[in-house]
């Protein structure tokens, strides 16, 4: 499949299709896109159970078969439910699969496509993607952050993702908001994360946020207060952020981001309270628009990002 390894077809040039791959827990979603974000071509399979890493290999290469059966895609991207190394090489564990620990899982697949691979943290990836195609299309530097079982987030600066010298920049939900807060899996006490998550909201109401949302849409006073309470909390968090990257636009998605009607103006005023107006002016406030396909789309961004950076080293 594809010429070699190089990424550049036979004219010189950067191949007009790419394949996005987001691996996750229970499905593993393929699709084969254009320059211009259409998706050519679309699978949805059960990742498999056990997910070992030789057993997703072998569905991820079925899948890319079945979307790409002429041979048209010239590179790929991975989204993978955990690090990646700085290199896009090396998924260096990957929750919800089993038996994850530093996979090189781009070099098995280009060893067997032929096609240069690379990896990212799939909130990175769903980050991209709804900066590619999604809500923040017409930004050229934003934050995207997910609320869900955790708090994901992605940084783009210039139209690129942001990961660090090690790979692991953009861990949004880790911040402090509270240094005497609730413990952290990563160690960190008071992190956003354990403020705005669904774990952390059920900790702190004993209802699931689409009870919450429901109770909000019939006017229930108590979940309209904890839904005002929650802004604060996510717009002091933000707050931090901006103050250091001024992106053009934040964009929130995730599970949460559905009673986002109910908190989104608490959050606005929370930064304008908190952030000087030269630190954000012009900032946009805007929920996310790719849903669960965020991730797929991103993925593919991935690899023309890649691929692109390839061909200008090549001329």
């Amino acid at each position: 499949m594809g010429d070699d390894a190089s990424g550049i077809n036979e004219l010189g040039k950067p191949p007009e299709q790419v394949i996005g791959i987001d691996l996750g827990g229970s499905a593993i979603k393929v699709g084969r896109f254009t320059h211009d974000g259409h998706c050519v071509e679309f699978l949805s399979t059960p990742t498999p159970q056990p997910s070992t890493p030789e057993a997703v290999l072998d569905k991820i290469l079925a899948a890319i078969a079945t979307v790409d059966p002429h041979q048209q895609a010239g590179a790929i991207g991975i989204g993978t439910p955990g690090p990646a190394d700085v290199n896009g090489r090396i998924a260096r564990v990957a929750i919800n699969l089993s038996g994850w620990h530093d996979v090189p899982l781009a070099d098995w697949v280009e060893a067997k496509t032929g096609l240069p691979t690379i990896l990212a943290n799939d909130a990175n990836c769903a980050g991209l993607g709804e900066a590619w195609l999604g809500a923040g299309r017409f930004f050229r530097d934003l934050i995207v952050i997910t609320l869900g079982t955790g708090v994901g987030g992605a940084i783009i600066l210039n139209g690129k993702l942001f990961t660090g010298h090690h790979g692991t920049a953009g861990e949004l939900g880790l911040i402090t908001l509270n240094p005497d807060g609730p413990e952290c899996n990563s160690g960190n006490r008071g992190s956003l994360e354990q403020y705005v998550s669904v774990p952390a909201i059920r900790r702190r109401t004993g209802l699931d946020p689409q009870e919450l949302g429901q109770l909000a849409l019939a006017g229930d006073s108590q979940a309209l207060e904890f839904w005002q309470s929650y802004g604060h909390d996510l717009g002091a968090g933000l707050a931090s952020l901006v103050y250091v990257l001024t992106p053009e636009a934040i964009i929130i998605g995730g599970g949460v981001s559905a009673s986002a009607d109910f908190f989104l103006p608490t959050v606005q005023a929370e930064l304008e309270r908190r952030v000087l107006p030269s630190s954000r002016a012009g900032l946009q406030l805007l929920t996310a628009e790719l849903g669960n396909q965020a991730g797929m789309v991103g993925a593919a961004q991935l690899a023309f990002q890649r691929d692109s950076a390839i061909y200008l080293d090549k001329n």
